[in-house]
């Protein structure tokens, strides 16, 4: 007995051991790793960007082992400070070879236009841009910086955007699969993969609509930066693809070089002594904008699928998918509370989810308001369906050009598996007691006439709903407002015209008009009002699901950059959500 309490004991210590000590030091070498490098008198920053780009800044302790740091709203931040400080002599952008999301780019655009407007220049090095489903904002990026090297050799495809969308209705009728679902209304098509074989008319009318008012923006920006008319880049985009000296030639890039020339070439615009700086060690030792005594801006972020209940956070190795309406509504009556905050900016970066956690956060934002705080939306790449719902009220939106929003509809449903596996048999069966609704979302058997019925009167409860809200919100009739929604999506220059949004702009044109609702003169401090859980909390949901748990998700995070895999897990995981009640989400952004 005394050997087996040992042995027993023998085994605690070690499991506190591996579930507490080495999380501590996998944190403690990953902040070592981290400490950042002195600043040299006269430094040029290197920004990579082929790590993967997140909208907003997140609490992930493992976020630097994945090679996921940096941020939009981070990077922005980041130059801001850069510009100003006059140690930067210019920056350095290693490109990724395939697309960013446009809104993000956007973003960026906006970024390295006041770096430059500073007098400070900036080098974008690209190994090529791969046909990619939207490699031509990358492109954009890269001619916003004024002076696009390519290596040699490398390949120039950007020539377009295409998008494709995997479609089951023949997958699951010949498996005898029902996807029982409803929409509200022809262009809510986030279901509309389980329920067609190939675009409906609405279905391709948006998403070309859509689509085409991105490749105009981009065109347009393009052109401007290379000092070219938009017929003239619009020829020479589509004519492609090209090698990297033929680019050059056609005047769509300015030099050809291997990286360490291109190097050398910002180091000589710095001035001699000049050294590289990485652009995380500056960002932990960047001076702040304002001083301590500035009057005070909330801010408060929200990217990813919003749900209800609280726990928001990360995947442990980088991968952000919910946010949680309980944390939203903390964050927002944190903000509420603090005396010094005299406005709020709320970034919202979302495809949507559930209608009801939606709701939730859209009550924080009148709370805000009725408290005295005028809230203003900075939208990211998506704030659409339920990220539109939570935009609504504010006092003012501010979108990207190509930030996709509206969706104004809903969806539900459920997949109907009996018959499917009675044919390898296994037989669904299934009883209950009360009324005819009961078992309404039974996956056993499609719904009944009675069920499909009620269902239908309670989807458009939850559409007029979303309507109303938008109306009161955006000053609009509701007729006008179910003549612009019907699930349709916009870019932000189309909702723009439209009445959906205020201004079209970045983050900062959002401080700059919370500041203006809250009679701000001159500078700003900007407080974050985070809505993710702590990283102890990263720990353990890591290691809470044991060792095989840690290789499922490394597993997940090897497959992350491969496209197929990528769509796959975004239609899966958008089935798993709508069994959690997404019935506001919109279709994806996927290349």
């Amino acid at each position: 007995m005394r050997q087996f309490l040992i042995t027993i004991a023998g085994v605690f210590l070690g499991l506190v051991l591996f579930f507490i000590g080495v999380p501590i030091l996998l944190i403690a070498w990953a902040s070592a790793a981290a400490r950042p490098a002195p600043i040299a008198e006269l430094t040029v920053l290197t920004l990579d960007l082929r790590g993967g780009l997140a909208d907003q800044s997140g609490l992930n302790p493992f976020a630097a082992l994945s090679g996921r740091t940096n941020s939009v709203i981070g990077i922005e931040q980041t130059l801001r400070a850069a510009a100003g400080d006059s140690h930067v002599r210019g920056l350095m952008v290693r490109l990724p070879e395939g697309g960013l999301p446009p809104a993000s780019a956007d973003e960026l655009r906006l970024a390295f236009k006041r770096f430059r407007a500073a007098g400070k220049p900036i080098l974008a090095y690209g190994q090529g841009f791969y046909a990619d489903g939207s490699v031509l904002s990358t492109y954009a990026l890269a001619s916003s910086s004024g002076n696009i090297w390519m290596q040699p050799a490398s390949s120039f495809q950007a020539t377009g955007y295409a998008r494709q969308d995997l479609f089951f209705k023949r997958f699951f009728d010949k498996h005898a699969v029902a996807a029982d679902y409803q929409q509200r209304y022809e262009y809510k098509t986030a279901v509309n993969p389980f329920l067609y074989s190939d675009y409906t008319p609405a279905h391709r009318e948006s998403e070309l609509s859509w689509m085409g008012s991105v490749y105009q923006t981009v065109l347009t920006e393009v052109a401007g930066d290379r000092g070219r008319p938009v017929a003239a880049i619009r020829g020479l985009i589509e004519a492609g693809p090209y090698s990297a000296e033929t680019a050059l030639a056609r005047g769509l890039i300015d030099h050809v070089g291997q990286v360490k020339q291109a190097e050398a070439a910002i180091l000589a615009q710095a001035g001699a002594g000049a050294k590289l700086t990485a652009f995380s060690d500056y960002a932990a030792q960047a001076p702040g904008a304002a001083s301590s005594d500035a009057a005070t801006i909330g801010v408060i972020s929200l990217e990813g699928d919003i749900m209800t209940g609280r726990g928001s956070s990360p995947s442990p190795l980088g991968g952000g998918m919910t946010v949680r309406s309980d944390d939203v509504e903390k964050a927002f009556q944190s903000a509420i509370d603090d005396s010094d905050v005299k406005a709020i900016v709320f970034r919202v970066s979302s495809p949507g989810g559930s209608d009801t956690a939606s709701e939730q956060i859209l009550a924080s934002v009148r709370a805000a308001r009725a408290a005295g705080k005028p809230v203003v939306v900075s939208m990211g790449t998506y704030a659409a369906s339920g990220g539109y719902w939570i935009s609504s009220q504010a006092d003012r939106i501010v979108a990207e050009p190509t930030t996709l929003t509206g969706s104004i509809g809903v969806f539900g449903g459920k997949f109907a598996l009996g018959p499917a596996l009675a044919a390898f048999g296994v037989d669904m069966r299934g009883t209950k007691v009360g009324g005819d609704w009961a078992d309404a979302f039974s996956p056993a058997a499609p719904m009944t006439a009675a069920q499909r019925a009620a269902f239908s009167g309670w989807m458009d409860g939850i559409y007029d709903g979303f309507v109303r809200r938008v109306a009161e919100g955006r000053h609009l009739s509701p007729a006008r407002v179910r003549e612009i929604a019907k699930g349709r999506v916009w870019t932000g220059v189309q909702a723009k015209e439209l009445g959906l949004v205020d201004q079209v702009g970045g983050f900062y044109d959002a401080v700059d008009t919370a500041k203006a609702l809250a009679g701000i003169k001159g500078l700003a401090r900007l407080r974050s009002f985070n809505t993710e859980t702590s990283p102890l909390d990263a720990i353990r949901r890591m290691f809470g699901a044991g060792a095989q748990g840690a290789r499922i998700v490394a597993g997940l995070e090897s497959l992350a950059a491969d496209p197929t895999a990528r769509t796959v897990s975004a239609q899966v995981s958008d089935a798993a959500l709508r069994t959690q009640g997404a019935t506001v989400l919109a279709p994806r952004l996927i290349p």
